[in-house]
């Protein structure tokens, strides 16, 4: 096992140092254009059919035909570790590479949470490291990863517009009688051992090899202490979830894939509670990756909409990272769908023209 060293006291001293700096300084420099945040691309649609790889050529030039150039890709060749496949990753990075697409980073699989201390933790912690050495070595600076002990909740659905399928959640009522999730139960003093042993060992590992972990948060946020056996990490107050998570590990590799309409499930008042959020993280570079989802509704009862007819305000979060210099993929995400659209290629087109336009207005706002 890679020896894991201990960056703490100089990632503190270093954001002290830059506090100092940023309290020395006499005024915020003027907003300017940013031309690092770009529109991304992931499993949620691929195109060529059943089975069809996220970096075969339907799927690379559908992608070029919308203005995506950056990808998330799933490894499909994992060892009962949870080892990746060098070989699989290489053939995805050089196929990105003939069609001129970024390979931007990968997605890794949430069973290290599930896991108790114990041997087999051990060797899943020991294969993650395994992991990030072989994404540095194909160039992927990200990966993502959903922390989830019990399996993404939706329990209902609501009609949408064009005769489209929202996908929805409303709390039960009798949510104490459902039954616990495959972890078991998991209390909060659980999960954060989980997290705290896991960042521990992982980021310094990760900065030695330039390589950002992306927490996603669990969807959806806010439950209930002791929903089907799980105290949520993000639960009961997401923000505060958030602030504790980055906390751990203060380091510019620890950060989140922050999915804009999870995080939304988990307000009172998404429109307006949203934007600290985004701001909070993105003027620290906690941000590596964004996914654009939009609902209508928020805590414990909501509806997953298309990304420009729900609660949010995408320009206003739009223009917090442009000015914070987010300088990663965002990515359309969880699109409803219709029975015209059985991939959801015709939704997931819609979001990245939706997702390009905005960073155009947002950018063309300060050249005007």
């Amino acid at each position: 096992m890679m020896k894991r060293r201990n960056f703490g006291k100089a990632l503190a001293g270093g954001a002290a140092a830059a506090s100092l700096a940023g309290a020395q300084s006499a005024s915020p420099l003027p907003p300017k254009p940013n031309l690092l945040m770009h529109v991304g691309g992931d499993y949620h649609s691929v195109a060529g059919g059943p089975g069809a790889s996220i970096t075969g050529r339907h799927n690379l030039e559908y992608n070029l035909r919308h203005g995506v150039r950056h990808l998330t890709a799933q490894v499909r060749k994992v060892g009962a570790d949870g080892a990746w496949d060098a070989g699989e990753i290489k053939t995805m990075r050089d196929n990105c590479d003939q069609a001129g697409v970024i390979l931007e980073a990968i997605r890794m699989d949430s069973e290290y949470i599930m896991l108790r201390p114990g041997a087999e933790r051990d060797r899943r912690l020991d294969a993650i490291i395994g992991n990030i050495q072989k994404a540095s070595a194909a160039g992927v600076r990200v990966i993502t990863h959903h922390w989830t002990v019990i399996p993404i909740r939706r329990n209902g659905t609501r009609p949408g517009r064009g005769g489209a399928t929202y996908a929805a959640f409303d709390l039960e009522p009798a949510w104490r009688d459902l039954p616990d999730g495959p972890a078991g139960k998991v209390s909060s003093e659980d999960y954060w051992e989980r997290i705290t042993h896991f960042l521990r060992a992982v980021i310094p590992v990760c900065r030695q090899y330039d390589v950002r972990m992306a927490a996603h948060p669990y969807d959806p946020p806010g439950l209930p202490f002791g929903y089907q056996g799980a105290e949520n990490w993000d639960a009961p107050s997401v923000f505060e979830g958030y602030k504790r998570y980055e906390a751990i590990v203060d380091s510019p590799y620890n950060g989140f894939q922050l999915c804009l309409g999870t995080t939304a499930e988990g307000l009172p008042n998404p429109a307006a509670e949203i934007l600290p959020i985004v701001q909070y993280l993105g003027e620290r570079g906690k941000i590596h990756q964004v996914h654009m989802r939009n609902i209508r509704g928020g805590l414990n009862h909501f509806a997953e909409v298309f990304p420009d007819e729900g609660e949010m305000d995408f320009l206003k979060i739009m223009r917090i990272l442009r000015d914070t210099r987010f300088a990663w993929s965002i990515c359309p995400d969880h699109m409803p769908g219709h029975p015209d659209d059985p991939g959801k290629l015709q939704a997931y087109a819609f979001g990245y023209g939706y997702i390009n336009a905005l960073i155009h207005a947002v950018n063309s706002d300060l050249r005007a």
